[in-house]
């Protein structure tokens, strides 16, 4: 089966079911803002989960280099998520035939070039106008290895690092749009990091299907229409009487319509060779742990010269892996 880099779907679905998913999505609610944790194990302690896109995205001043200061930096990507399946569980009933969308996992078979699609979750993506999302890789899995267990930036670290892939889940993301949106387009290099960027705008009924663990990818800015809005955990994003408003507890902060916002609705499906590998994910044999994980990462940097000596303490550790595996491509000013 031959592999695609990526595909591009228009439509994705006919004008009525279109317009079903956006009633679907204005019904759910309230939407929170998606915080990042920190991890709960020794190794990076205290470092945001996106350790490695958020210390880029500070020192760059995203991917046309527009630095700010880095609170401004920070509201411009806290922007909003939930779920509306996760595996067997529906959050959302009537998301039911999008999870199952054939398109989707026509387009997952070629993109890695295995035959059996599981899809996993689909979830929504909100940003309000001024916010953009930075250039990252999404957090991959690994048998054993998943964000539930371990830090996201170590799974990144792990996929970029290469020492894993025997182990590696291949998943597929779909990012589809329902609005139309002023900027806000999605940008992705399907050359790798070092290759030009493609701007791909967020056209209502539209998406693209993707490797997003492997293809550097990030949102530009959405159009400003006032003032940034102040954000912090605990706020809320709801839909009534055709706006979106934003609340802090019973306060109205902010009302914005459709065209104003950036919604996004994102589809994940894991791609296996056959019904063996997938009967063996499921089992969980042959799964990693971290020690080993960690002891093959110290050998490769020892091996590259980036280690000498004794192994560091775990957030020095930390930051040498991000260091030296994950490489973003560089801003592109305009």
């Amino acid at each position: 089966m031959a592999q695609a880099t990526y595909a591009l779907l228009d439509p994705v679905l006919s004008t009525a079911d279109a317009d079903g998913m956006r009633r679907l999505c204005e019904q759910f609610g309230p939407y929170g803002t998606y915080a990042q944790e920190k991890a709960e194990i020794e190794i990076g302690q205290g470092l945001a989960q996106r350790h490695d896109a958020v210390q880029n995205f500070l020192r760059s001043g995203g991917r046309l280099g527009r630095p700010e200061p880095i609170a401004r930096l920070a509201a411009r990507t806290n922007y909003f998520r939930e779920s509306y399946a996760y595996g067997d569980r529906v959050v959302t009933p009537g998301i039911e035939p999008f999870l199952h969308h054939e398109g989707f996992v026509d387009a997952a078979r070629r993109i890695h070039g295995l035959p059996v699609i599981e899809p996993a979750i689909v979830y929504a993506n909100i940003l309000l106008p001024g916010q953009e999302l930075a250039v990252h890789t999404d957090v991959p899995e690994f048998r054993g290895a998943n964000r539930t267990r371990f830090p996201q930036w170590l799974m990144v670290v792990m996929h970029h690092s290469r020492l894993f892939d025997e182990w590696r889940m291949p998943i597929v993301t779909a990012v589809s749009w329902f609005n139309d949106c002023r900027g806000g387009e999605f940008v992705f290099y399907p050359e790798g990091a070092d290759g030009a960027a493609v701007a791909l705008p967020a056209k209502r009924n539209s998406a693209i299907v993707l490797d997003t663990d492997s293809v550097f990818h990030g949102v530009d800015r959405v159009t400003e229409v006032g003032p940034l809005a102040p954000l912090r955990p605990g706020m809320t994003l709801t839909h009534g009487d055709g706006h979106w408003t934003l609340r802090d507890g019973d306060e109205l902060l902010a009302a914005w319509t459709w065209d104003d916002i950036r919604f996004s609705v994102s589809w994940k499906a894991y791609c296996f060779p056959d019904e063996d590998a997938r009967a063996r994910w499921r089992a969980h044999t042959d799964d990693l742990e971290l020690g080993f994980i960690l002891d093959r990462l110290v050998a490769d940097l020892r091996r590259r010269e980036r280690l000498d000596g004794d192994r560091p303490d775990d957030t020095t550790l930390a930051l040498t892996l991000i260091d030296e595996y994950v490489h973003f491509p560089p801003p592109s000013p305009s």
